[in-house]
């Protein structure tokens, strides 16, 4: 495995969390949390909404780990490589390119599937 796009991947995915959580919780959640209409009136959709959101940002850190621990098989590598790119251009072409993130999701894939080749 290649170590320097393991450590891009890593670096990226991390880089991708911190911007997942606190620019979305501040441009996204919480305007939605302000709403309080329809299933958002019930405080624990209105928790549960949160805290998947904030969950999946620990689970792009937790993607990030696996990029540097030394143990990762190449093949768990190469699979969140795959979930990583593959996330991406679903995500572009579901938006057309008009949201933020699909860049930074396929260039960490990419250079997940690079490292764990290379």
């Amino acid at each position: 495995m290649s170590a320097i796009w393991l450590w891009l991947a890593a670096a990226l995915m991390a880089a991708t969390a911190l911007l997942h959580s606190v620019l979305g919780e501040r441009k996204l959640i919480a305007p939605i949390l302000a709403l309080h209409t329809g299933v958002l009136a019930v405080p624990l959709a209105r928790q549960v909404l949160r805290f998947g959101w904030h969950l999946t940002s620990g689970l792009m850190v937790v993607c990030a780990a696996a990029m540097i621990e030394p143990r990762s098989p190449a093949r768990l590598i190469a699979i969140i490589g795959s979930i990583w790119l593959l996330s991406g251009l679903a995500d572009a072409v579901y938006t057309r390119g008009r949201h933020i993130g699909w860049p930074a999701l396929v260039a960490a894939g990419a250079f997940a599937l690079l490292g764990s080749i290379g």
